[in-house]
């Protein structure tokens, strides 16, 4: 599969087989490829932009969110899982997980948002979401291939924080995101001190291939 950041923390993936998935849509371009599945994790707009899912919405589109969220899926026909759930959908598996923040009240627990995990062709992408590094990431989330953190410290983890998640989490690759422009080369620089088996992947102007 390849995995392409658009920007914030909206970011296609699409399979070998040519099955196309956007998570936290926002500002995707009208000349992207058409969704076969979107995700959103929770209803904030940088993280469910209603142009950006009119841009690729097809007539057979499957949109899914959190629970919590589903009177804004209602008009795409969207459907909402509860945290933990998991859904199949022809070889591509989809997990919501918890995400929320502890030392701010940007996205408290109780609103019941959500982390993503997709499972395809064999590799699982944890989309983390609107997140502080939480207790559950070091028991939901083992034989990650791709992690995709948010680090930009303003809303969610900063650096030192996402660099803890990502020791928890394990995953065989990091792709920084929601960074408010931050420079993703200095997280890069922190992570390889503190693990540095873990390989950083700062996705501007390429795509990951995994």
């Amino acid at each position: 599969m390849e995995i392409e950041w658009i920007t914030h923390a909206c970011f296609k993936i699409k399979t070998h087989n040519g099955k196309v998935i956007y998570l936290d849509p926002y500002k995707i371009s009208f000349r992207e490829d058409k969704a076969d599945i979107i995700v959103s994790s929770h209803s904030h707009h940088d993280h469910l932009d209603d142009s950006a899912i009119e841009n690729v919405l097809k007539e057979d589109t499957i949109v899914l969110g959190p629970e919590s969220i589903s009177r804004k899926l209602k008009k795409y026909n969207g459907k909402g899982m509860k945290i933990g759930e998991v859904r199949d959908f022809n070889g591509i598996s989809i997990q919501l997980v918890p995400a929320y923040t502890v030392n701010k009240s940007t996205h408290p627990k109780n609103n019941e948002w959500a982390g993503i995990i997709v499972t395809a062709e064999g590799k699982r992408v944890y989309h983390a979401g609107d997140t502080e590094r939480i207790p559950e990431m070091k028991h939901l989330h083992k034989k990650i291939t791709v992690a995709l953190l948010p680090c930009g410290g303003t809303y969610t983890m900063d650096f030192q924080e996402a660099i803890e998640a990502t020791v928890d989490i394990e995953p065989e690759i990091v792709v920084p995101m929601h960074n408010w422009d931050k420079k993703l080369e200095d997280f890069e620089a922190l992570l390889k001190q503190k693990a540095p088996k873990i390989q950083v992947e700062i996705l501007k102007n390429k795509t990951l291939k995994i």
